[in-house]
């Protein structure tokens, strides 16, 4: 049986009831960012070795476990969403598969060596820490959504170490973003090879960037068509709801 601490809830992650993970309104519960991200990286389906980085949770390593056998490590800074992480791997008996880590990104490419990972994904905090009026009271909050631990060039810096030549590297990020996201990249030989914005409605700015890299690869990027989150009637379009809902 596994415990919950404070206000944390269990949610399901997939229609078919299949996966639980533990959640809490003031500490953490995944976004619409997350699930799109495990949907759109090239996840290898029978082997290979990915790394999650800015866990949170573990929401992506345990969507990811649903669709692929691969090993999967997930990498959370904060105490407290590491261990709501690791119940909820224990809940759903996927300790053979998950392997959690507590502490920094900047750190694993020394505990785990460079080019070790077919695959990275990276769920980073996208707002730079400028001053204490512009970050969130609660301090988890403001850890995950601010770059208090690691920049954006950490972030890059470290999964290009961790990625294997030809190994790919998927983010989910701001679109505002996007010039300094390829810069960085480019820097530190990452080659951008799909991009897709994401629109909360038809007539819209682009409100979430999804962009996956190849280690060494060489430069073809393709921009993909729009994804768009709710009609005109505000329900899910037909292309989010089939994410959302996924099961296999």
């Amino acid at each position: 049986m596994i415990e919950l601490n404070g206000d944390e809830r269990l949610d399901f992650l997939f229609t078919d009831q299949s996966m639980q993970i533990i959640q809490s309104p003031s500490v953490f519960s995944f976004s619409l960012d997350a699930v799109l991200l495990a949907n759109f990286a090239s996840i290898p389906l029978k082997r290979g070795k990915i790394i999650d980085l800015c866990s949170g949770n573990g929401v992506i390593p345990l969507l990811i476990s649903k669709w692929s056998k691969a090993a999967i490590t997930g990498v959370e800074i904060q105490t407290r969403l590491y261990d709501m992480a690791k119940r909820s791997v224990q809940l759903n008996q996927k300790e053979d598969q998950i392997s959690l880590i507590l502490g920094d990104i900047k750190e694993m490419p020394t505990r785990f060596g460079n080019n070790k990972f077919d695959l990275v994904t990276v769920n980073p905090p996208y707002f730079k820490t400028i001053n204490e009026e512009h970050q969130n009271k609660n301090d988890y909050l403001t850890i995950a959504r601010h770059e208090v631990y690691c920049t954006l060039e950490d972030v890059i810096k470290t999964s290009s170490q961790l990625a294997k030549s030809g190994g790919k590297v998927a983010m989910v990020h701001r679109p505002g973003r996007i010039v300094e996201i390829l810069t960085l990249m480019k820097q530190y030989k990452l080659e951008p090879k799909r991009i897709r914005f994401v629109y909360p409605k038809q007539g819209k700015d682009a409100n979430i960037l999804l962009i996956e890299a190849i280690r060494d690869g060489k430069p073809d990027v393709k921009i993909l068509s729009p994804l768009y989150t709710f009609d005109e009637e505000g329900n899910y379009t037909e292309e989010i709801h089939n994410i959302v809902y996924r099961t296999e």
